[in-house]
This record gives structure tokens, C-alpha cells and sequence, in this order.
């Protein structure tokens, strides 16, 4: 499949239309729940997305809020405080020859080193300040001689991939004092995933989209602190080893707009998620705008995510439009910004007809394919000279019809 129109495009125009104003939610209480007291949720739910023989994993959570009285709204985020992996602790332990429960300070507090390296501090993922500081006690290591260039772009890449444990190892001989070690260590950080749920269809509950990191680096198996935590360390239910710690970050600059404005997402992969939750809250409000969704991935047979559930918004007229770009389904790779210039007659009407696009997904390569894409597509149906086409857009941007959540 590729586009599924169900209703006919605006009349072509050359100009932007009037920004339409968005619905005002009815004012949230302030939560009691929150990055420093997340309220203690269970996984009720875990069903995994992608097929057996997808190079992904991806899983569909559903978090029972319970009586937390929680509130969200459509493009927010959930916080998830993760634990770290237990294997990676024990071996840090092992590295550092210290017994687990040596008392050491964080922050405010005296914990054991044990408590540190699970709940506290950031051993998966280490700070440029962590290398800084190991590249001053390692002077003629590799590590150093990064550090010494002085290039931030090429520290963030020798870092990538890499644990604390990684760079304790730079240099066997090396000892520290589990205070000190502790001390230079980043506090352990929440992770924010897109929430894929509507608070009106899916009341009581958060849905997330999750793509579970694994790879394989020197002679451990690696994997994403939260997202291995969701996939392999809580079960599912509600005794205590299901819960997580979350608490709602609003993202208040990716709202939907007014119930009969055109709306066009673009989110491949994982960045399906917020559109999940758009497509559900407009349905379940009987919004009238037309909506139309570009989503993409590797290949339909594994990695369609949701595809039953687009398949039905296609059928009862939700979805008036669906693009699809399957990348490796073909010789040739298409992608979402493809599947746009091949619809770009269609696309510039609705924009000029009023509609909001939204953005979701990896900032690095696609949401800029997908900008540069968005520029032709304005200039080529448009009319316009590059530089009228960069106007276009960024009126767009300014009435905030043109909305990412890129990461």
C-alpha cells in the first residue's frame, strides 16, 4: 500500500491558510506525581509489535495508572525511572574490588555502593564529564588522547556505545576509591517515551511504544537501560517486581488542533506513538478533520506496527490517508520523505488548505529528510523560489502548524 485517499484534497491555493485555533483542555490540576516522586505503576500489558524475524524488537506497554489521578494529554510524554541492570552492577563490583555495601554519597544522601550503582547513578550510559575525569587519571591512553583533541563530536562518538565499566578498563592497573568513582558518576536519569494513548479512549492506563536496545560490544551483551528493564526485568501484572516509577511530562508545543482541522503525521518506526494516541483521542471526540498518516519502517511483513489497527482507522474512515514506506521491501529504499514528494501535489493543498503537520521519530537523519522534503514539496507545487519556499515554512512554524517531537 501506498496512499489511501478516502476523501478528495482542498482546493489547491497559494498561501497559507489561517491558523486555526487549537481546543483548550480543561485546565490539569498540578500532579502530586513527578520526576523526584513517580507515582509506583504496573505493567498490565506487554505484547510484542514487531515479527519473529524483525532486526527490531519493539513491544506495546500498557501502564495501569491506578488511583493515581494522573492526567495527560495527546503528544505528552511518560517518564519511566529505570533500575540498572543488575549484571552490569554486579560486574562494576567485581571491577572496582569494593564491598557492596561501602557507604558512599549521592547527592544528599549515604547509601551503600550497591544501592549507588542500582538505583542512583548513570553506569550504562557515561557522561563526557566521567571521561574527563578518567582521561586526567590516564594520561597516554586512548581515552586521553580523545579527551585531548578537543573535539566534542568525536568524544560523543567514542562514548557511544561504550559503559562505565568500558572505560574502567581502559586501563586494568586502574583503582579508584568506590566514593570518588561514585562521585564523578551522572545521576541515573528518567527516560521519556511518547505516550500512545488517548486519555479518552484509554482511560485509566498509558500505552508506550517501545523499541528494546540490544547489541553486542568487546565480550558482554549491551542493551538500554530502560528499555531493557521494561522488556526483561518486570513482569506483567500487579505483584511488586511489575512496577515502575512514571510520572507524565507535558509537551504542551505538540497538541492536536481544532477538532475539524486537517491533520498530517509523519512518524516511522516508533515514532508511530503519539499518532496512535491521536488517531484514538479524534475518534473517540468525533473530530471531523480529515487525518492522513506516512509511516515506515523496515519491511511490512515484520516491522508494520499497529498495521491492524491502521488497516480498521483506514476502513471506518478515520485515516483518510495512509502512506507507507517499507525500505527493504524493495531494491531501491523508499522512505517516509519519498512517499511525500510522491504525494506532494496533495500535500502542499492541505497545508495551504490549513492543515498541521506533525513530526515524530529520530531528529538526525529523518526529521531533516523530511524538512528538505517539506521545502521541495512547497517550492515544486507551490510555485515558489527556494527562499519563498523557506518563508512558507517557516510561517508554518511560527502559527504552529508545522509541530516535532524529534529525539
Amino acid at each position: 500500500m501506498t496512499s489511501t485517499p478516502l476523501h478528495n484534497a482542498a482546493s489547491h491555493t497559494h498561501r497559507p491558510a489561517s491558523p486555526t485555533t487549537p481546543t483548550r483542555p480543561e485546565r490539569r490540576k498540578r500532579s502530586t506525581w513527578g520526576r523526584k516522586n513517580p507515582y509506583r505503576a504496573a505493567i498490565v500489558e506487554r505484547t510484542r509489535l514487531s515479527g519473529p524475524d524483525s532486526e527490531k524488537e519493539v513491544h506495546h506497554l500498557v501502564v495501569d495508572l491506578g488511583d493515581s489521578g494522573i492526567e495527560y494529554q495527546p503528544g505528552d510524554g511518560i517518564g519511566v525511572t529505570p533500575i540498572n541492570d543488575p549484571t552490569l552492577v554486579e560486574a562494576l563490583l567485581t571491577r572496582l574490588d569494593a564491598d557492596p555495601e561501602t557507604l558512599v554519597t549521592v547527592g544528599r544522601d549515604e547509601v551503600t555502593l550497591r544501592e549507588a550503582l542500582t538505583h542512583r547513578v548513570e553506569i550504562s550510559t557515561p557522561s563526557t564529564y566521567f571521561a574527563d575525569f578518567l582521561a586526567a587519571r590516564l594520561p597516554g591512553s586512548e581515552l586521553a588522547g580523545v579527551v585531548g583533541a578537543d573535539d566534542p563530536a568525536a568524544l560523543t562518538a567514542w562514548l557511544r556505545g561504550k559503559d562505565v565499566l568500558d572505560l574502567l578498563d581502559v586501563d586494568a592497573e586502574l583503582r579508584l576509591d568506590p566514593r570518588e568513582f561514585v562521585a564523578e558518576l551522572a545521576p541515573l536519569a528518567h527516560r521519556t517515551y511518547s505516550i500512545a494513548s488517548s486519555p479518552t479512549e484509554h482511560a485509566g492506563t498509558v500505552h508506550i511504544t517501545m523499541s528494546t536496545v540490544r547489541y553486542h560490544a568487546g565480550d558482554r551483551q549491551r542493551g538500554g537501560v530502560c528499555s531493557t528493564y521494561l522488556a526483561d526485568r518486570r513482569t506483567v501484572g500487579h505483584p511488586e517486581d511489575a512496577h515502575i516509577g512514571v510520572f507524565v511530562t507535558a509537551n504542551r508545543t505538540f497538541r492536536l488542533p481544532a477538532p475539524d482541522t486537517k491533520v498530517i503525521m509523519v512518524g516511522p518506526g516508533t515514532g508511530i506513538a503519539p499518532f496512535r494516541a491521536f488517531l484514538y483521542e479524534r475518534k473517540a471526540t468525533a473530530a471531523t478533520g480529515e487525518n492522513w498518516l506516512f509511516f515506515g519502517d523496515r519491511r511490512r511483513d515484520h516491522d508494520f506496527l499497529y498495521a491492524d489497527e491502521l488497516s480498521g482507522f483506514v476502513d471506518d474512515g478515520l485515516l483518510s490517508r495512509l502512506d507507507l514506506a517499507f525500505s527493504r521491501d524493495q531494491e531501491h529504499k523508499v522512505y517516509v520523505q519519498d512517499r511525500m514528494r510522491e504525494q506532494g501535489a496533495d500535500l502542499y493543498r492541505w497545508l495551504a488548505d490549513g492543515a498541521h503537520l506533525y513530526v515524530c521519530g529520530d531528529a538526525e537523519q529523518m526529521a531533516v529528510d523530511v524538512d528538505a522534503a517539506l521545502h521541495d514539496i512547497v517550492a515544486e507545487h507551490g510555485g515558489h523560489s527556494a527562499e519563498e519556499a523557506a518563508e512558507f515554512v517557516a510561517v508554518l512554524k511560527k502559527d504552529k502548524r508545522y509541530l516535532r517531537d524529534v529525539y
